[in-house]
C-alpha cells in the first residue's frame, strides 16, 4: 500500500490532552493523515473540533456510530483505513466492537476496555474479524528500552532474576477533581475509569514495561493499593510484590500522590552477570551494571546499539528523543501492520512491535487482580487472564 493511511478519530476533542498527542504522534512519520472524526458526543462540540483541525465538514460527525456507518459506504480510496480510540475507558468497548466489525482496524488507549469482560470480548470480535487491535503502551516505543529489551533476549546478564518497576506522579496530591480538572475528574471516576485509579492509569504501563522488557508474564501479585486523598473514589496509590514465569520475581510501585514527582517511570533489572537500569524522565541513556566491571551508559543514536534499537530513533546522537517519538514509533509499527494487511491471510500479530488485544487483555487481568489482591487476606492472587 504506497499511499497515506486515512485516520479516523473517536473522541479528542480540541480542549482534550490525549486526543492532541495522538493526532501529532500519528502525524509525526508522514505516513498517516486524519481524514475523519466524532470527536465529541456533543455534535456541536465535535463540528467546532473538525473546523479547528481544518477538516472536510462532511467527514466530521455528531456521533461514532454515524461516522463508522458513513466512513463504510464511501468508496475504497476515500474512507478511513483505521480507527483511533481516545475517549474515556468506559467509551471504549463499543466504538471499538463496531470499527472492526464493520472492516476497520483500530489502535486504542490503555486500558484497551473499562473492565476484563469487555477486553475477553473484545479479543473474539478481533479473532473473528481477522483485524488488527494496538493498543498504545508508550513507553515500550523509546529505543532504549527496545535496546533494554534486546540485552536481555540476548542472554547479556544471564538469567534474569529481580524486576523492580516504579511509576510515581504527585499531579494528583491535592483533591484536583473537586475543582472540575477535567483529566482529574474522569480519570478518579469509578462509573468512567473502571475499578483501578492509579493501578489502571499508570500501574498497567509499569506492568507492561515490565513483561516487554523482561519477556515473561506476571503470574501472581501480593498487592495493598490505597485512597491517601480523603474523599476520592478510587486508588492514588499501590505497592506490590509480583512474581513471573520462570521463577522470576519484582516489585511494581504506581502512586500519584508522590508530591514533586512529574512522570517518573523507571525499571530495573537484575541478572546473574549484572544489571540495567533505564529511566523515562531521562530517555536516552540505558545503564548496564555490571558484577565484575565497571558500569556502561548506553546512549540513543549510536551505532553500537541493537537493531531494534536503531529502527526507533529518528535524530543523531545527543539529540533528545522522548514521548511524542515513542509515542510515533507505536503507530509507526501499527501503520506497518495495516499497509502489509492482506484479508485473506491470517494476521502474523507477532511479527509486529507494538501491544496488541491479548496485551490490552492482560491490561485489564492485572488491574482487576491487583484489586482483588488488595482486599484479601490471602498472601498471593493468581492472575488469570
Amino acid at each position: 500500500m504506497k499511499r497515506k493511511l486515512r485516520m479516523g478519530m473517536i473522541g479528542g476533542g480540541i480542549d482534550g490532552f490525549i486526543g492532541a498527542v495522538h493526532r501529532k504522534v500519528a502525524w509525526l512519520d508522514g505516513g498517516i493523515e486524519l481524514v475523519s472524526g466524532a470527536f465529541s458526543s456533543d455534535p456541536k462540540k465535535s463540528k467546532d473540533t473538525g473546523k479547528e483541525l481544518f477538516l472536510n465538514m462532511d467527514r466530521v460527525y455528531g456521533s461514532y456510530k454515524e461516522m463508522i456507518a458513513k466512513e463504510k459506504t464511501l468508496p475504497d480510496d476515500q474512507r478511513m483505513d483505521f480507527v483511533s480510540i481516545v475517549t474515556p475507558n468506559h467509551f471504549h468497548f463499543e466504538p471499538a466492537k463496531m470499527a472492526l466489525e464493520n472492516g476497520f482496524h483500530v489502535i486504542i488507549d490503555k486500558p484497551m476496555t473499562f473492565n476484563l469482560d469487555e477486553a475477553k470480548k473484545l479479543k473474539k470480535v478481533v479473532e473473528k474479524t481477522n483485524l488488527l487491535l494496538a493498543v498504545t503502551h508508550t513507553y515500550t516505543g523509546y529505543p532504549m528500552v527496545k535496546e533494554a529489551r534486546n540485552f536481555i533476549a540476548s542472554k547479556k546478564l544471564g538469567k534474569i532474576r529481580k524486576v523492580q518497576v516504579e511509576y510515581s506522579q504527585g499531579w494528583l496530591s491535592t483533591f484536583l477533581e473537586k475543582s472540575g480538572q477535567k483529566q482529574a475528574s474522569w480519570r478518579t471516576d469509578p462509573t468512567k475509569s473502571g475499578v483501578g485509579g492509579a493501578i489502571g492509569d499508570i500501574g498497567t504501563h509499569a506492568a507492561n514495561l515490565a513483561e516487554y522488557v523482561t519477556g515473561k508474564n506476571i503470574t501472581e501479585v501480593c498487592a495493598m493499593i490505597n485512597i491517601v486523598v480523603e474523599g476520592r473514589l478510587l486508588d492514588d496509590d499501590s505497592s506490590m510484590l509480583l512474581k513471573f514465569e520462570d521463577g522470576l520475581t519484582g516489585s511494581l510501585i504506581a502512586t500519584q500522590v508522590a508530591a514533586g514527582e512529574e512522570n517518573n517511570l523507571s525499571i530495573r533489572v537484575y541478572g546473574e552477570k549484572g544489571g540495567l537500569e533505564w529511566h523515562q524522565e531521562e530517555p536516552n541513556s540505558l545503564i548496564i551494571k555490571w558484577i565484575d566491571k565497571p558500569r556502561q551508559i548506553y546512549r540513543t543514536g549510536w551505532d553500537y546499539l541493537s537493531l531494534e534499537a536503531k529502527n526507533n530513533f529518528r535524530t543523531p546522537s545527543g539529540h533528545p528523543e522522548g514521548y511524542l517519538e515513542a509515542f510515533a514509533n507505536i503507530y509507526k509499527s501499527f501503520s506497518e501492520a495495516v499497509r502489509q494487511y492482506d484479508k485473506n491471510k491470517k494476521v502474523q500479530i507477532e511479527k509486529y512491535d507494538f501491544a496488541n488485544v491479548d496485551d490490552g487483555v492482560r491490561g485489564l487481568a492485572f488491574i482487576e487482580t491487583v484489586i482483588k489482591s488488595s482486599k484479601s487476606n490471602q498472601k498471593w492472587t493468581k492472575l488469570i487472564v
